[in-house]
């Protein structure tokens, strides 16, 4: 390539795409339109409605209402434990101040459990208390009012930036998220017939096709409320990802079995031909093949039921193919329905992990970091102490819900100076005295436009935000506008003073390594697994999708050498299947106790896996592929899953023993 060439594609990666800056100029658009609104309402908090439209800066359709909904519902709960924190403590500021951290901190410790924007609007209705009855500790009877102002103020962001969104026609999220899925589909249907036709390409391949799906979910969820059918398109493309999850676990499920059978018979042979056809393109994947493929496996499973000499290994074989097969079927219809929103064939939830130890040191952590500034800014006497208690709320709170808190933390120590810079820069170089909604509407275009551009990379995403976020809260517009350097220099040195606290905190007060993440992550799949064992692991069908949020936020915790990462994700999916196969195996045994003449081997079988001792689980197996003979179809496709998940609890505790016996879930 010539100079002139290298210099036009450097420019051309550089220069953001035409999307982007649609979405820049949809979000300056709301803004403005917010605060206009504001203005000719006469709020007295107008600004908060520009920070409400910074805040739900989502380049997609469905996210933005998503967190619009759950930022109005926070709002409102906050309000109200504002204004009964002033009714109780309104005469003691200290005892406000404890009411405040308790709150905070136990905001941001369900907001850890909960998932995508409702986290959000958790965190939320913690810190909203701080902008109403912490700013306004000097004036208590004024707390109603801003309750009042910060809701309606709150209103008009969200149907600016609604009616923003709607009119441009802002990118929906499921337009965005079908290729992507579609994608993944392909990924997953190729990572199945490298398994099939290869062997099991092994734990960390697993894993990089977990890390591709699971960052699909959040999109999954903020579909609902694009479309009249969006509650179908939302429930097809996540029964599609739990599908995913399913067609990678069973293709690796179905090679190990086939490697344990040195010469698979005919049913076992044929089974693992139509898996493959599940999953190859062409005719086989249409909608009416896939059917037609998994009635002839259920066909094949139960015609291998029928025969008590079948080992186990077969019967494993069978049912997962018959799992493949299955799951192949739900990708395929999933994808459809977010295609062209008809009802899809299951709606699953896709819950997430959440460590407890995690979460309580993010809400000791917030509490902490408020606590001790409040205490340094009541003994310092400083003026606007309340403006910097409420920064210190509100960024540690946000930092708590983020992947990283710690590269968040960096983010805020940048981005707030730079807010603060342009904000001075606008008010007094600008607009240098002038009014004028017009001559303010210009003057804050570039600075919004950058924040968006900025927020759009992810290595930049925390400064844009924090931009976007705060320029408005520093410029703190108002009708007249007023113009007061010293007011805005203390507030800009405020801010700052926040961010650095924030980056001290992160890295200070109760910091979680990767290998501690590890670790709690690790005892809460002992947990799990334990309770999966006694029959307490809950809805089976979830299982699988819960393991894989695990495993994805395990691999990136992942560290260490080349060796060691590969060992840790080795156990990591080791612990995985066997709590999958005992919750299964426990869900399945529970269906099937109406049939009176299973009873004992049911109950064997239930005791096996609380002993998780391998012999037994084999002979429970065993027992139960005797019994299958005498009972109906259904019976024996019903056993035939009870029994593939025995034998897979088995091998996989036969296998793993040194393990489970370090987690104290075997005897020594």
């Amino acid at each position: 390539m010539s100079l002139g060439d290298r210099l036009l594609d450097a420019i051309d990666r550089r220069v953001p795409e035409p999307s982007a800056w649609a979405f820049a100029l949809r979000i300056w658009l709301a803004m403005m339109l917010a605060l206009y609104t504001a203005f000719w309402l006469q709020l007295d908090s107008a600004s908060s409605a520009a920070v409400c439209v910074a805040i739900l800066a989502q380049p997609k359709r469905g996210q933005a209402l998503s967190k619009a909904g759950y930022r109005f519902l926070g709002t409102v709960v906050g309000g109200v434990v504002a204004i009964a924190l002033i009714a109780l403590f309104g005469q003691d500021r200290v005892l406000l101040l404890v009411g405040f951290a308790v709150w905070l901190g136990l905001c941001v410790f369900v907001a850890q459990f909960l998932q995508d924007t409702r986290t959000y609007g958790a965190m939320l209705a913690g810190y909203t208390v701080a902008i109403i009855a912490v700013a306004h500790i000097d004036a208590p009877q004024t707390a109603f009012d801003a309750a009042i102002g910060r809701i309606a103020a709150i209103t008009v962001g969200i149907v600016a930036i609604t009616f923003i969104n709607d009119a441009l026609a802002s990118p929906s999220t499921w337009r965005t998220l079908l290729p992507r899925l579609a994608e993944a589909h392909e990924a997953a249907r190729a990572f199945a017939r490298q398994s099939l036709t290869q062997g099991d390409p092994g734990p960390e391949r697993a894993a990089d096709l977990i890390r591709r799906i699971a960052p699909m979910r959040a999109d999954a969820g903020a579909i609902a409320a694009e479309l009249d059918d969006g509650r179908h398109r939302a429930a097809g493309a996540r029964s599609a990802i739990a599908a995913l999850y399913v067609l990678a676990a069973a293709s690796r499920a179905l090679a190990a079995a086939m490697d344990r059978l040195p010469e698979p018979g005919p049913l076992v042979r044929e089974a693992r031909a139509l898996a493959l056809r599940s999953v190859s393109d062409g005719q086989d994947a249409r909608p009416d093949a896939l059917a037609g493929i998994g009635d002839r496996l259920r066909d094949i499973v139960d015609k291998g039921m029928r025969r008590p000499g079948r080992s186990l290994d077969e019967i494993v074989a069978l049912q997962r193919a018959l799992d493949l097969g299955e799951a192949a079927a739900f990708a395929e219809d999933g994808l459809r329905a977010l295609a062209d929103g008809h009802r899809p064939l299951r709606d699953v939830a896709l819950p997430t992990h959440r460590d407890f130890q995690v979460a309580l040191r993010a809400a000791l952590r917030v509490v902490i970091a408020f606590g001790l500034t409040a205490g340094f800014l009541v003994l310092a006497g400083l003026p606007q102490s309340s403006f910097a208690l409420v920064q210190v709320a509100a960024t540690c709170s946000l930092s708590s819900v983020t992947p990283d808190p710690r590269k968040f933390a960096q983010g805020v120590l940048i981005g707030m100076p730079f807010a603060a810079l342009c904000a001075g820069i606008t008010l007094f170089v600008m607009l240098d005295g002038n009014q004028g909604f017009p001559l303010l509407a210009i003057a804050m275009a570039p600075v919004v436009i950058l924040g968006c551009l900025l927020s759009l990379n992810p290595p930049t995403f925390t400064i844009g935000f924090i931009t976007i976020v705060f320029y408005p809260v520093l410029m703190a517009p108002e009708n007249p506008q007023s113009y007061d350097p010293q007011t805005f220099l203390l507030n800009a040195l405020l801010v700052v003073v926040a961010a650095v606290i924030l980056f001290l905190t992160v890295r200070l007060v109760l910091p979680i390594s990767a290998s501690q993440h590890r670790a709690f992550a690790l005892e809460e799949a002992r947990r799990d697994l334990a309770e999966a064992l006694a029959g307490e692991g809950g809805d089976a069908a979830t299982r699988t999708s819960l393991n894989a949020d695990r495993l994805f936020q395990f691999s990136a915790w992942n560290s260490g050498s080349g060796a060691v990462r590969r060992a840790s994700l080795h156990h990591a999916f080791a612990v995985a299947r066997l709590e999958a196969a005992a919750a299964r195996a426990h869900a399945q045994l529970r269906h099937l106790r109406g049939r009176e003449a299973l009873v004992p081997p049911l109950a064997r079988a239930r005791e096996a896996l609380a002993a998780a001792r391998p012999r037994d689980l084999d002979r429970a197996a065993q027992d139960l592929i005797a019994a299958a003979t005498a009972q109906d179809r259904d019976g024996r496709l019903g056993l035939a899953r009870a029994v593939s998940d025995l034998a897979t609890a088995s091998r996989v505790i036969t296998r793993h023993g040194r393990l489970f016996r370090r987690l104290s879930l075997l005897d020594a």
